[in-house]
């Protein structure tokens, strides 16, 4: 069998399918899902402050009043574009050869090994818009927006140029006893239900998930105010603060579910990373629309598919993997694509705090 008919594109989406399987899809992911769009720009109506307004009283037969609608911005740009590949060589398709011919036990091995490279790079595909959602949902000082750079490209978006955002629905706690690093003196519960009220107060939206990292929920097991709060509801004489007890608490006195996410990612550079930052906690509603993460049409897609000169397939609806076969030298470029970027349509029902 010729490798282009073995090693497909189609081939390496079903293959990355089966694999990826039994995975538990990123956190992010499930928050904004994807969604295709044509070509590379991208524009959402943002509305603020979305509470309802009383109508205005009115006398019989006169003429209705016309009201503004409720702060509404429409956010345009263009999206960014991703692209990388893997090339197999004339050696490493001898290595092949050789091992088909001889019946090696180990040629399927080999065969795996190519999949799993490619593979690679389509996980890479399925990080970037994990990225950048969490740089939105856990923004460093507050400033919401997506800063990625590398290969000599940069791509950086604001999402709340005027602040506003961040003026309203991101509180960071500078007053050193009260940072959640400091057990005998901080006040957790406090902190999480005085930002349900203020997102609750400005939207009519009340945040009952709360989002952190391993390193922040351990300031909840540590913290004294929560185990007094723990033992008013169980007055036991000693009692060992637990996940499942923190976590349980917290959902009993605030309504709030507690949602640790430890995945992580490595950066261009090669850096272990995590998604969700250290110190820093996001509040949201349950089954509210934050946005959704939007693909476009690469130039493989648009300009490639279909038309014979290279053999393109789609996965997780806008990665697109391609596949074109060099006659001299003889060798297979396998490259993976993708436009994305999210809307935050919903940023305003989000509120952020960085509690040490």
């Amino acid at each position: 069998m010729e490798l282009t008919e073995l090693f497909t594109p189609q081939a390496i989406a079903a293959n990355f399918t089966q694999v990826h399987s039994n995975d538990i899809p990123y956190l992010g992911a499930t928050l904004f899902p994807a969604k295709k769009k044509a070509g590379l720009d991208l524009s959402w109506i943002k509305g603020t402050r979305g509470l309802p307004v009383s109508l205005k009283p009115s006398s019989f037969d006169t003429k209705a009043t016309f009201r503004d609608r409720i702060g509404v911005a429409k956010i345009e740009t263009e999206m960014p574009f991703f692209r990388e590949g893997y090339l197999l060589k004339e050696k490493d398709r001898q290595e092949i050869l050789r091992a088909q011919d001889s019946n090696d036990p180990f040629a399927q091995a080999v065969i795996d090994h190519i999949y799993d490279d490619v593979n690679e790079l389509v996980s890479g595909a399925d990080v970037v818009p994990e990225r950048m959602i969490w740089q939105l949902l856990a923004p460093a000082s507050g400033n919401a927006g997506i800063n990625i750079s590398a290969n000599g490209v940069a791509y950086v978006y604001n999402y709340d140029p005027d602040s506003a955002w961040k003026t309203s629905n991101y509180v960071e706690i500078t007053t050193a006893a009260d940072k959640w690093s400091v057990p005998a003196s901080a006040d957790p519960l406090d902190d999480l239900q005085t930002m349900q009220d203020t997102i609750e107060d400005l939207t009519g939206s009340r945040p009952d998930v709360a989002i952190m990292s391993r390193a922040t929920f351990n300031y909840l097991l540590a913290s004294d105010k929560v185990r007094s709060a723990i033992l008013a509801q169980n007055p036991t004489a000693n009692i060992l603060l637990t996940r499942e007890n923190v976590t349980a608490a917290v959902a009993a006195i605030l309504g709030i579910n507690i949602v640790v996410y430890t995945k992580k990612f490595k950066t261009e550079a090669g850096v272990s990373t995590a998604f969700y930052p250290d110190n820093y906690v996001t509040l949201i509603s349950s089954g509210a629309s934050l946005g959704s993460t939007y693909y476009g049409t690469t130039p493989e897609e648009a300009d490639l598919m279909g038309k014979g000169q290279a053999n393109v397939s789609i996965i997780n609806t806008g990665i697109a993997v391609t596949q074109i076969v060099n006659p001299h030298p003889v060798n297979l470029e396998t490259i993976v694509s993708e436009i994305v970027l999210p809307s935050y349509e919903g940023m305003d029902t989000v509120g952020v705090i960085k509690v040490a």
